[in-house]
């Protein structure tokens, strides 16, 4: 079955102080609802954009690693899901619910396997 990357976005200037115990424990609620649905493979949050580091191969071999996200935006991935599920209808019917208990948007993307050739299982 496909699994998929449901994600968050927080701002840049996000306060985490406007979490309230109630949303905190939708979260948690949606958390178990997906267990005992059983399409939840993993979810955490994450670090905030300003803690990030961004890698970036350059010409010479050598790689490059600078402060922050690469891309220029107003808002960064906050806290993800691995899903399983049927397909991406089901995963996003799973999003939408992602996205109302946490109050902001995101995005939904397949994980793409790519078996090793050589048939290496990890």
């Amino acid at each position: 079955m496909p699994q998929y990357l449901v994600c968050n976005y927080l701002p840049d200037d996000f306060d985490p102080s406007v979490v309230t115990e109630a949303m905190i424990e939708e979260i948690h609620a949606l958390n178990r609802e997906m267990i005992a649905a059983g399409v939840r493979k993993f979810a955490c949050g994450i670090s905030p954009a300003r803690n990030a580091k961004t890698l970036r191969a350059q010409p010479d071999g050598k790689v490059l690693v600078t402060d922050g996200p690469y891309t220029e935006t107003k808002e960064h991935m906050g806290g993800f899901w691995i899903l399983e599920a049927a397909d991406l209808d089901e995963a996003l019917a799973w999003a939408k619910k992602g996205a109302i208990a946490c109050d902001v948007a995101g995005e939904v993307r397949e994980l793409l396997f790519m078996p090793d050739p050589k048939g290496a299982t990890e």
